[in-house]
Parts: structure tokens; C-alpha cells; sequence
């Protein structure tokens, strides 16, 4: 692709649209595309780190497994998302596993393409550095959420982190005409990400729902106030 086309998508990320435009034509030029269908898997946790990535169009679904065998989600990747950046830089085994949830394209640079791309301009370091630094510090919040906050906070918190990710590409089809975040997601899935039960996680949906926050559907739950939600999330 070309990178005037790709562009409007990368910027979708922060930390891209940060670099400086020759350092963004150089990372695209330097990178190749990958397709990937849906329900097929990038990478599976303990898998060799073949390079970093950039969700260009679909969807990805960031998961482990329990030791029962029941899927944890840990998060959906979006269009600009970047991603694989832990790995090329301490050359240890992916963390997670990466699924298809839609068709999807990818920018990929590639181990080589990383290094060499690194050891012509050492300026980059910098940039490479900040992206994994954000991915940390959001990793140091969850766990401050984790150990200060209600589960009714958690749950709050989790909902805004599944929409905010939504909201960095509003033309998705899951987000409605009327501008609210309609999540595709299970209260079995939402149970599995605050290590609590589903029972549990109803109830609290449910007062909330009462309390005009969320709407919840089957398989899907629809967020009408971001800013109270926010509110309760707080640590």
C-alpha cells in the first residue's frame, strides 16, 4: 500500500501520529502488508516474535486460556491499534494469543526490517521506547485498578477501555447511528477479565442498567453515559 493511502489510518494511533512525517514514511515504506482471515490466528501464546504489527482494517481479539481451557479476553485490537512491541524488544515468546475476529490487514515490520530500520537511524530508539512505555504504564494501572478499586469499578473501568478502543475508529458497524458504543461482548467474557463470576457480573449490569448508565443486551451491552462510568472508575 501505498503511504498516502495508509496514512489516515495509522493516525488513528497516537503514538504515530506523534512521529515526525519522515520517520512515519520511512516505518511504512519499510513495512510490508499481511492479510489475515477472519478466525485465523497471528500468533499463539509461546510463539517466536516474528515482528511488529499495525491493525490496517478488521479486528482482533487478544485472548489466553485458562488452565479449564475457558478463554480470558484481554482486549480487541482496532484499526491503527500497534501492537508486538514487548517481544522485539526483549526477544521472548508472545504473551498472548492474536485472533481474526474479522478479515483483517496488517502492517508488518519484520524482525530484520526492525533491527535494520534501528541500526541506520538509532534516532527512532526514542519513539520505539515511548510505545512501550505507554503499554506499561496502562499495564501498572490495571493492576492499581485491580487492587483499589470495587469490582463495580473494574467493571466500569472495563467497559470504557473495551469502548475507548472503539471510539479511535467510529465509522465500525458495531458502534450505533445514535453515536452509542454498542459492545459485542459476553458477561461471561466480562466475568472472565475481573476473575469474578458471571452471576456476579449480571448483578452489578443490572444496577447499573438501573441506573440509566448501560442497556444490556444478549451478547452485546450498550454504554449511554461515559462520563458517570468514568466516574465510578476512578482509583
Amino acid at each position: 500500500m501505498e503511504f498516502d493511502l495508509l496514512l489516515p489510518t495509522l493516525q488513528q494511533s497516537q503514538w504515530f501520529s506523534s512521529l515526525p512525517i519522515e520517520l512515519q514514511q520511512t516505518i511504512v515504506t519499510t513495512g510490508t502488508t499481511k492479510q489475515l482471515k477472519q478466525g485465523h490466528y497471528l500468533h499463539r501464546k509461546g510463539d517466536k516474535v516474528d515482528g511488529l504489527y499495525c491493525l490496517i482494517s478488521g479486528k482482533l481479539r487478544v485472548s489466553n486460556l485458562t488452565l479449564a481451557g475457558q478463554e480470558l479476553i484481554l482486549t480487541w485490537l482496532q484499526v491503527g491499534n500497534w501492537f508486538g512491541e514487548i517481544s522485539m524488544f526483549d526477544g521472548l515468546p508472545r504473551t498472548h494469543d492474536a485472533i481474526a475476529e474479522q478479515d483483517c490487514i496488517l502492517l508488518k515490520l519484520s524482525n530484520q526490517d526492525f533491527e535494520q530500520l534501528l541500526a541506520k537511524q538509532p534516532n527512532l530508539y526514542p519513539h520505539f521506547m515511548r510505545l512501550l512505555c505507554q503499554r506499561v504504564r496502562t499495564t501498572f494501572k490495571l493492576i492499581d485498578e485491580m487492587a483499589s478499586l470495587s469490582l463495580k469499578g473494574q467493571l466500569c473501568r472495563r467497559l470504557l477501555l473495551l469502548a475507548e478502543g472503539l471510539e479511535l475508529w467510529p465509522t465500525g458497524s458495531i458502534i450505533s447511528d445514535a453515536g452509542l458504543f454498542k459492545l459485542t461482548i459476553s458477561q461471561e467474557s466480562l466475568a472472565l477479565m475481573l476473575h469474578s463470576s458471571r452471576q456476579t457480573v449480571n448483578k452489578i449490569l443490572k444496577e447499573l442498567q438501573a441506573e440509566g448508565l448501560l442497556k444490556v443486551h444478549y451478547g452485546q451491552i450498550t454504554l449511554f453515559d461515559k462520563s458517570r462510568l468514568l466516574s465510578l472508575s476512578q482509583v
